[in-house]
Formats: structure tokens, C-alpha cells, sequence
């Protein structure tokens, strides 16, 4: 007899068990588990939430809901009260009406109220300069427990970094806390539960200060640009078993000295004198008299949020490949490391020593000819850690706290004797975003395209989607994100990723309606991000929406786009974004194009891309308009949508199908977009092909036209020149970096190539994701699994691999929402096999690229009688039917 269905991996807001929450009506979402069998799905459910984890549903009882809704599914019960728990739990019916209930699952209010902060910001009087920073400041206060405890609880910020101590251990394991925001208007805060670490009479608490992008470096500026001062605010919140409670926050009473942590840059590195360690400073017996007590800093007035996204978190590790090569300098030599892997972190040293004894280490993505570190790319950014040796003869291990870096290779200097290769360790840092895509295939240069695709993936994102992490950069550049924000979604589950960064655009937008080009926003960079860039705001959103089906995030943020809108049409020219004659930034152009423009922008005119990205934007704030139950707006933009594409057809295309520019990135936007009439659109691609070929089948879209290329190839029929593009090995080309034994995506085609060496020193990152945007089409085309827009999160899934090139199989998988979606193929003794998986609760189309008379099986039977297909259909190109969830195996012959 079948199993029940039972929903099982309940989350809120695309969280787990998330503290915290300020959302009076979260979103709740589960996952059905079944005995595999085909067509399990999901007929209705009821949602049962309590103050207690087994109690009655005093908060929320849904009553059995007629639905198949598994995610999204809005908390309508009482609203939470401050620091309050929900304990939920789902009941559901399946196909068959039998009744399946989950474990009990939690999500907690944060401080709803401002005035629930009890402490004061805090921190030391010594602040840094404009390129030199403080040590970092050490904080303490101990208190009394005298009556058994409940619960307790630790709410704490910090404008900078803080690492939060209690009776001697770490609180939790997020990095770089409290994360980066728009300082001026709003800091997170984070909320951890920690019953456990305190203990009856005396308890220390405490925490250690880091400048962070608060007071830090912070892109090219000088230091301090939000605050010369990292400051703590926190309380520590006790529950007692009697039913009452105390606060701990943080105030005059604290006391603070400096400690080991002489420096902490996020762009510069970070210097650790280990002979100030303060041994014991956060256990309540330490001797504190010395200390100076903390400086009280007046409220900043800015938002006090809380965290909707993922925090930073060490991920894994890495070992050198080899042993250290040395490399002879005056008075020490020096030893480099390579860990075999562009990365984003940090180094663990383990060495021996003499006390005072200097360990210098460097850190760069590449090297030089001569095997010494190339680091000309990384203008003004140190990336170099100091660690002053105490002399313990068992050996001394440290890792930094308050910096990271972009790095393969670890230069060890002020060492003499022979290192080990355990000296470094590779610790990898990223926003927690936990994989849930993978791709492989038959060609291992692609596989390592991929691994380059992911690995560049996590190492810019960390807290925002950066540019590179490297370089005095590292900003959210919106450009980069919104190109490559349906290949990050495949890769890693980045809802709560993308909806905290999204909160960052709407902190950045400015007074008129205009978004920036980078989010947080800083000055020196223009508010008016210019086409594509500033297109992001809307974008990524969209994208979000397909890909995980978040309605809320759309409603949220709906008012702030259609002022978007309204700044792009107030400021064109007869619709016209960007005109030569409008005084706005034209922006970025087709950024590092190689279509012989000689120049960053390319050669496609600045207003073909503002005017088509204008139309893409209005055409999808009117679809969002559509989603929320917004008629009338959905209208309006789909009329402007409408005019602006007429303006784009007067402006920029002719008759004879040639679009302005004459570049590879015109043609592939104008078709991307509809931009042009149906009887039009086959002469435009064969321009676009024909500027391909004429090439030698190599491409020159740069950032823009990049991403979009390989999807209209295949879309308008040319998948046999996409797969071109894709196997071609000499620059520019996805593979050339590959080939020069790249681990990340690089940030230009032509990054390093053996006819003129390292490209242009001042912009020249070997970790920067945008041109990864080709993952997209690695998994929707080639294994051949994409979301359906009218059943959004893979609610209904596309089944459509398109085998070519020079590959005899491919492999995709995907955790989403509903489950593992699989989609496996393989070209073998003239048979098609291909092995599917559609998980619970969804359905599938499947196309199978067969002529028709090709016999299809699904195990021994024909395809139209085996169990969980129906509407077969059968074309001279290709064989159509739909799928129930199951997991199946095809053979065509």
C-alpha cells in the first residue's frame, strides 16, 4: 500500500527557523516527501500556528484549505508580539485524500519598537584616520544570574563589525556582523538564541570591534566614510523559569581596552599582535581593572532592521595542492602557496616561531611569469595580513576576523625555515547560500566552466552581489547582478540573498526616481545608473519571481519601480532613453564589449541599449502590475511598453533589418525584446550569425549582450551557432579562460592572453561573475529544464534538452521549492536516453528533439501507455507530451 504524503522542510521567508522576524505576515512554504510513486500531489492543507510547540492553535488555525499551494502560502493569525514564538506545523491531503502532517517547525519576532532597545551604542575613544585605522576595541560587562533561566536571548548590532562573547565562546558563526548597509539610513541587527552558553552566579559578556565598511576602506575612497568609530549596540534578554525577566544592554557601565587586533581593513587586510592577547577577556573571573570604561555615542536616528537575508558564514576549506615553493628575497625568502582555487576568505596560519617575530602574508589571483605574485590589478588594495608571533613553542594557529580577500596564492614572508603545507589553510567565506544546482556534461572544459561559474558565484557574493573581491572595489554593481541573477538562482538558493539586497536598491533610489549603479550607494558613484545597471531594480525582482514564485517581494517594492518608470520617461527624448541630447548619464554602453570600439563601452550606441532596456523594464513592471491584481497599471505600462518600442523601431532599425551599431549586441537586444516586427526578426539574425561566422564563430558582446546571446541564438533556431560559441577555445570566448587553467570567471575576455600578457592593470579582476550569465543557457538548453512564467518556481516545468555541439550527454539537476528536478541525456548507439525526474506536486512538458517516426519507451512500455504521460504529440522535428511528478526513464530509437 502507498505511503502518506507528508510536508516536511518548512521554512519562513525562505528561511530556517529564522529569529528575528519583523513581518506580521510571513511566508510560509513546505516540501511534500513521498514514496516516489507517480502523479503525488497535494489536493489540500491546513496550517495549525501556536504559542507552544505542541499546545492548541491559539494564534492561527487555516481549516482545510482546497489547494495545492506549497509555498507562499501568507501567516493570516493573530499578529506576533514582540520576541514572540510561532510554532507551526502543516497538515496535508494527497491525490488519494490521505492525510499527512509535518514536524512542528518555529519562526520568532524580533524588537518591533524602537523603544525596545534598551542599550546605548558604545564603543573606545580612538578612531582612525583617513588611510590608517584603530586597533580594535574590546568590550566586556559581567552580571549575575540568581534565579533559574528560562531563555535567553542576544539582540545586537553594530555600526562596523562586532563578534559577540559570552562565559568564553563565540556566539554563533555569522561573519562579518551585522552586515552591509546604507549605514545612513538603516543597520541589521541579529538575533540569536543563547540559553545554552550562560550559567548560574557570574557571566561575561562581550565583544570585539571591527571597522568593517562602516569606518573601513570602502570601494577607491579613503577610510571613515559612514563614521570614524565602530560602535555596539546589544541586550542580552533573559527569560526566567518564574515568568519574569531582565535585560542586559549595553551601556556606561561597560568597560573596553585594545587588544591583538592592532588593524582590521576589509580591503587592506588585517594585523594581529599576539603577544596582546588579553587570555580570558570574556570569562566573568578575568581582571578588568586596567580596562577604561567604553564611550557613549548618540543614537545615529537610522532604521534599526532586521535580517531577511543570509548571513556570512565559513563554508569550507582549502589545503595547498602542493608544497610551498620558495622563492629567494632580501633579508627572507619568501614561500607561496597555491590553494588551487581562485576563492573569496581569509588564511589560517599554523607556523612556530620566536616571540615578536613578524609573519607577513600577501595575497593574489595569479602570478607572475617568474612565479611571484601578480598583484599590479589590485591598485591600491594591500590584501596583506601581519601576525606578530607570542613565541608558544607548540606552535601558534590564527585567522583574522575583521577582512577578507580574493586569492589562489598565499605569499608567506618573514619565515625562514622550511614551511609545511598545512602553514595555510584556506578558509571560504560567502553569504550562506547553500547549493542547490549542479550541471556537468561530456566535455570536461565545460564541467570547468561551470565550477568557474559557482565558484565565482559565492566569492562575490558575500553580503551583496559584489564585482570583484579583490581590488578597492567590491561593490554591488547592479549590472553585474541583474545579467547573472537567473544562473545565481539555478546555482544556490538566493531568495532571501536577493530580497535583502533589493531592500538595498530602495535604500539607494533617489529623490526623483532614479536608481544608482551600485546598491549601497556610495558618492563618487552617480545616483542614475544608466541603462541595464539601473534596470536591476526591476530586473532581479522579476527574476526572483520566477524563479521562487514571491509575490510579496513584487508588492513590496511595486510603488518604488513605477517611480522608476516615471524617471526614465520624464528624462527621455521622445521615448528615447539615454538621447545624446538629454543631460543624464548615457551609462556603461555594452561594458567591455571587444567589437572594436577601442574603448570600455563597445561600439553598440548608448541609446539603442537605454531605449531597449527601457521597453524590457516597462514591459515587466506591467507584467508584475498583472501579477498583483493591478489592471489598471498593468495597462498603463503595457502602453508605454508599446510606444517605446515604436520609438525603438523609428530610431534604430531599417528595413532591410539592420539595426544601428552593426554590433552583435544591437541584434541580440532587439530580438531579445521583441523590439522588432515578426517579419523582420529573420533578417536580423542573420546579421547576427553572419557577424558570428564572419569571426570565425567567436562573439564580442561584452556585459549587456553577453548574457542574452546564446538564448536568442537557440530561441530563433541557431542553437548549432550557439553550441559554436560556446566550444570555441581562442579569445574571446567562455572557454579561453578555461584552457589558461582559470577557476573563476574573469572580468574581461581578454584578461591575460599569451599575445599581450595581463590586460589593462587598473581593471583587471580574475573573479567576477558577470560573464557566467552563460550558466542560464548551460541548464535550460543544454540539460534542458526551465520554469514555466505562467506557473512560476518551477510549479510547472519545461523539459526541452537540445543535444549539440560536440556533447554526447548531459546532466542537470535543481532543489527547487517543490523538490529535485533531474533532467539527464545521453547520445548512445543511435538511441536518445534520457532519465527525468519531476518532483511533487508539478507537472512537466517534455520535448523529446526527435523526428517523428522515432520509437520513444518509457522502460518497456510505449510512451503514450506508460503510467503519468498524456498529450503526446508528435511534429517532424520533435515528440511533446506532459508529465506527472514521477521519476522516469526514456529511450528513443
Amino acid at each position: 500500500m502507498p505511503s502518506p504524503t507528508l510536508p516536511g522542510h518548512l521554512r519562513v521567508n525562505h528561511l530556517d527557523l529564522p529569529l528575528g522576524v519583523h513581518d506580521p505576515a510571513p511566508r510560509l512554504s513546505w516540501r511534500l516527501a513521498t514514496d516516489g510513486r507517480r502523479g503525488a500531489r497535494q489536493t489540500a492543507y491546513r496550517i495549525t500556528v501556536s504559542t507552544q510547540r505542541n499546545g492548541p492553535a491559539n494564534l492561527w488555525d487555516s481549516g482545510r484549505v482546497r489547494s495545492d499551494a506549497t509555498a507562499g502560502v501568507v501567516y493570516r493569525g493573530r499578529a506576533l508580539a514582540s520576541r514572540q514564538r510561532a510554532w507551526w506545523r502543516v497538515e496535508i491531503w494527497d491525490e488519494k485524500n490521505r492525510r499527512g502532517e509535518s514536524s512542528p517547525a518555529f519562526w520568532e519576532a524580533g524588537l518591533l519598537a524602537r523603544a525596545e532597545w534598551r542599550g546605548r551604542w558604545i564603543g573606545a575613544a580612538l578612531k582612525g584616520g583617513p588611510e590608517t585605522g584603530a586597533p580594535s576595541p574590546y568590550l566586556r560587562t559581567i552580571f549575575n544570574l540568581g534565579k533559574k533561566l528560562a531563555s535567553a536571548r542576544l539582540y545586537a548590532t553594530a555600526l562596523g563589525l562586532y563578534e559577540f562573547h559570552l562565559n568564553g565562546q563565540r556566539v554563533g558563526r555569522d561573519v562579518f556582523t551585522p552586515g552591509w548597509t546604507d549605514y545612513r539610513k538603516r543597520v541589521q541587527y541579529q538575533v540569536y538564541d543563547v540559553t545554552s552558553l550562560l550559567r548560574p552566579g557570574a557571566n561575561a559578556a562581550g565583544a570585539i570591534l571591527g571597522d568593517g565598511w562602516y569606518c573601513g576602506h570602502l570601494g577607491w575612497r579613503e577610510r571613515n566614510y559612514y563614521g570614524e568609530q565602530p560602535q555596539l549596540l546589544a541586550q542580552l534578554v533573559l527569560t526566567f523559569a518564574d515568568g519574569t525577566s531582565q535585560v542586559i544592554a549595553t551601556d556606561e557601565t561597560w568597560k573596553t581596552a585594545f587588544g591583538p587586533v592592532v588593524e582590521s581593513d576589509m580591503i587592506h587586510g588585517e594585523a594581529y599582535d599576539a603577544r596582546r592577547e588579553l587570555r580570558g577577556w570574556d570569562e566573568p573571573g578575568y581582571d578588568d581593572s586596567a580596562w577604561l570604561p567604553v564611550v557613549p555615542f548618540a543614537d545615529p536616528g537610522i532604521a534599526i532592521s532586521p535580517m531577511i537575508g543570509p548571513p556570512v558564514r565559513a563554508t569550507q576549506e582549502l589545503k595547498p595542492i602542493a608544497p610551498p615553493v620558495k622563492h629567494e628575497s632580501w633579508p627572507s625568502p619568501v614561500w607561496i602557496f597555491d590553494l588551487g582555487q581562485n576563492m573569496v576568505g581569509r588564511a589560517r596560519l599554523h607556523v612556530r616561531g620566536k616571540p615578536g617575530q613578524v609573519i607577513r602574508l600577501r595575497f593574489a589571483e595569479v602570478l607572475n611569469k617568474d612565479g611571484t605574485l601578480y598583484t599590479e590589478n589590485l591598485r591600491a588594495a594591500r590584501q596583506t595580513d601581519h601576525y606578530v608571533l607570542r613565541g608558544d613553542p607548540r606552535g601558534e594557529t590564527w585567522e583574522p576576523r575583521f577582512t577578507f580577500h580574493g586569492f589562489r596564492y598565499v605569499e608567506v614572508y618573514g619565515h625562514p625555515d622550511t614551511l609545511l603545507p598545512d602553514a595555510i589553510t584556506g578558509i571560504v567565506l560567502h553569504s550562506d547560500t547553500p547549493r542547490t544546482g549542479t550541471f556537468s556534461c561530456s566535455d570536461s572544459l565545460v564541467n570547468q566552466l561551470q565550477s568557474n561559474i559557482d565558484w565565482g558565484q559565492r566569492g562575490n557574493f558575500l553580503e551583496v552581489p559584489t564585482d570583484c573581491p579583490q581590488r578597492n572595489e567590491r561593490l554591488g554593481w547592479m549590472g553585474d547582478a541583474q545579467v547573472f541573477s537567473r544562473t545565481a538562482a539555478w546555482n544556490r538558493e538566493v531568495a532571501a540573498f536577493f530580497n535583502k539586497w533589493q531592500r538595498d536598491i530602495a535604500d539607494a533610489q533617489g529623490a526623483e526616481g532614479e536608481m544608482p549603479s551600485v546598491a549601497p550607494h556610495i558618492e563618487g558613484v552617480g545616483p542614475d545608473g544608466g541603462p541595464a545597471w539601473a534596470d536591476a531594480a526591476v530586473i532581479c525582482p522579476w527574476t526572483m519571481y520566477l524563479c521562487y514564485g514571491d509575490r510579496a517581494l513584487l508588492a513590496e517594492h511595486f510603488e518604488s519601480l513605477v517611480r522608476f518608470i516615471g524617471y526614465m520617461e520624464a528624462k527621455a527624448k521622445d521615448l528615447v532613453r539615454s538621447h545624446p541630447d538629454t543631460k543624464v548619464w548615457h551609462g556603461y554602453g555594452d561594458w567591455l564589449a571587444l567589437d572594436g570600439s577601442g574603448n570600455v563601452f563597445g561600439n553598440t550606441p548608448k541609446d539603442l541599449i537605454g531605449t531597449a532596456m527601457f521597453a524590457y523594464s516597462t514591459t515587466l513592471v506591467a507584467k508584475m502590475a498583472r501579477v498583483l491584481g493591478r489592471p489598471k497599471e498593468a495597462a498603463r505600462h503595457e502602453r508605454l511598453a508599446e510606444r517605446i518600442r515604436r520609438a525603438y523601431r523609428k530610431r534604430f532599425l531599417t528595413d532591410d533589418g539592420v539595426a544601428t551599431g552593426l554590433t552583435q549586441t544591437s541584434y541580440v537586444l532587439t530580438l531579445q525584446f521583441d523590439l522588432a516586427p515578426e517579419a523582420l526578426r529573420p533578417k536580423l539574425l542573420a546579421e547576427l550569425v553572419r557577424d558570428i561566422e564572419q569571426r570565425g564563430n567567436k562573439l564580442t558582446t561584452g556585459f549587456v549582450g553577453a548574457s542574452y546571446l546564446p538564448h536568442v541564438l537557440s530561441r530563433f533556431g541557431r542553437t548549432d551557432i550557439a553550441y559554436k560559441l560556446l566550444h570555441q577555445k581562442a579569445w574571446p570566448s567562455w572557454l579561453y579562460a578555461v584552457t589558461q587553467g582559470a577557476t573563476t570567471i574573469w572580468e574581461r575576455w581578454d584578461g591575460w592572453t599569451k599575445e599581450n600578457g595581463f590586460q589593462d592593470k587598473g581593471m583587471n579582476s580574475f573573479n567576477h561573475y558577470a560573464y557566467g550569465a552563460i550558466g542560464s543557457w548551460l541548464y535550460a538548453v543544454v540539460a534542458g529544464i526551465d520554469l514555466d512564467p505562467a506557473r512560476p518556481a518551477y510549479k510547472h516545468i519545461l523539459l526541452n534538452p537540445r543535444p549539440g555541439g560536440e556533447l554526447t550527454s548531459a546532466r542537470g539537476t535543481l532543489q527547487s521549492l517543490h523538490g529535485e528536478i533531474l533532467s539527464s541525456w545521453k547520445l548512445r548507439d543511435g538511441r536518445f536516453e534520457w532519465e527525468v525526474i519531476v518532483p511533487p506536486n508539478t507537472t512537466a512538458t517534455a520535448r523529446f528533439p526527435v523526428s517523428k517516426g522515432t520509437r520513444i519507451r518509457e522502460g518497456a512500455k510505449p510512451l503514450a501507455k506508460a503510467a503519468g504521460v498524456s498529450s503526446v504529440k508528435t511534429s517532424a522535428s520533435s515528440t511533446t507530451c506532459e508529465l506527472a511528478a514521477g521519476h522516469y526513464r526514456f529511450t528513443a530509437e
